[in-house]
C-alpha cells in the first residue's frame, strides 16, 4: 500500500513538472522561504532556530575543555550529533540513532570539517594536553522535506555567534569562536527527468535519486552526499553544482 501511495503521488508530481510547475508553485530551482533565528538557547555557547519553509531546527552550540586528539595535537575537537524525535514526524522513532539522523550529522559535520570553516588550531589550549571542544547538536523540530540543508544554514548561524566560554573555565577572557568560512549545503532530487532544488517531503519520497553539494564562499566544493538508487549524467551534476553555488551564495547572504 504505501509503495502504491508513493507511485501516485510520482505521477501527480511528475504531471505537474511536465507543466513546468511543482506541488507548491516554486520554480525548480527556487528554495522555500528561508528564516534564521539565533540567541534563542540561553544556556548554550551559540544557538540557532532555523525554518526551511514547513522544516525546522533547532541547533545549540557547547564548548568546553578537553582533551586533542593524539594526531591533532595543537588542534580542538568538533562533534556533530542530530537528534530526529517523533515530535518532528511520526516517521521517527526512538531509540538508538537512526541511519537518517547518522547521515545528518555526518553531512554537516563534513561541510564544517573540510571548509575548515572554524580555525580548529586557535582552539588549541595547551598542545597535546588541553584544547576547546565544540559540541553541535541538532534537533530536528518539525520535518517536511531537505533535512540536511535546514540543519546545515542552522549549525552555521549557531556557531557564527558563539562564544568560547575562557572565563567560565578559568582560561582567560571569553572569545568569538573563529569561524571564518561559510560553507552552505544545497540540496537536489530528480524525478525523472527534473531536477528540483530544496525538496518538500513528498518530492523526496517520489524521487530517484537526491545529491547534496555544500560550496563555500569562493565556490569550492567541500562535501557532496549521494541518496537513493538512481543515477545522475555528468549534465544534472553540473547544474546541480551551478545552482547550489548560486543558491549558496543567496543563503550566505542571509547568515552573514
Amino acid at each position: 500500500m504505501a509503495d502504491e501511495l508513493v507511485d501516485v503521488k510520482r505521477d501527480y508530481i511528475y504531471m505537474l513538472a511536465e507543466a513546468g510547475k511543482r506541488i507548491d508553485g516554486r520554480k525548480f530551482d527556487e528554495l522555500r522561504p528561508l528564516s534564521i533565528t539565533t540567541g534563542i538557547i540561553a544556556p548554550a555557547d551559540g544557538s540557532a532556530k532555523v525554518q526551511l519553509g514547513d522544516t525546522q531546527v533547532i541547533v545549540g552550540v557547547k564548548i568546553m575543555p578537553g582533551t586533542p586528539f593524539p594526531d591533532t595535537p595543537e588542534q580542538g575537537v568538533l562533534t556533530t550529533n542530530a537528534e530526529m524525535g517523533q515530535i518532528a514526524s511520526p516517521d521517527f522513532e526512538g531509540g538508538p540513532p537512526s541511519p537518517e539522523s547518522i547521515e545528518l550529522a555526518r553531512v554537516v559535520d563534513r561541510g564544517i570539517r573540510e571548509s575548515k570553516a572554524i580555525d580548529m588550531e586557535k582552539l588549541c589550549i595547551t598542545k597535546g594536553e588541553k584544547c576547546w571542544m565544540v559540541f553541535i547538536d541538532i534537533h530536528v523540530i518539525d520535518f517536511s522535506g531537505n533535512l540536511i540543508d535546514c540543519a546545515g544554514i542552522g549549525a552555521l548561524a549557531a556557531l557564527k555567534t558563539a562564544i568560547v566560554p575562557a572565563k567560565k573555565y578559568g582560561v582567560g577572557e571569553d572569545f568569538p569562536l573563529p569561524v571564518s568560512h561559510f560553507p552552505v549545503p544545497v540540496t537536489h532530487v530528480r524525478i525523472e527527468k527534473y531536477i528540483m532544488a530544496d525538496p518538500l517531503l513528498d518530492e523526496e519520497d517520489a524521487s530517484h535519486v537526491r545529491l547534496t553539494i555544500t560550496t563555500d564562499e569562493n565556490g569550492n566544493i567541500r562535501a557532496m552526499q549521494k541518496g537513493g538508487t538512481g543515477s545522475l549524467t555528468r549534465e544534472s551534476i553540473n547544474r546541480m553544482l551551478a545552482e547550489a553555488t548560486r543558491l549558496g551564495n543567496n543563503i550566505r547572504a542571509q547568515l552573514l
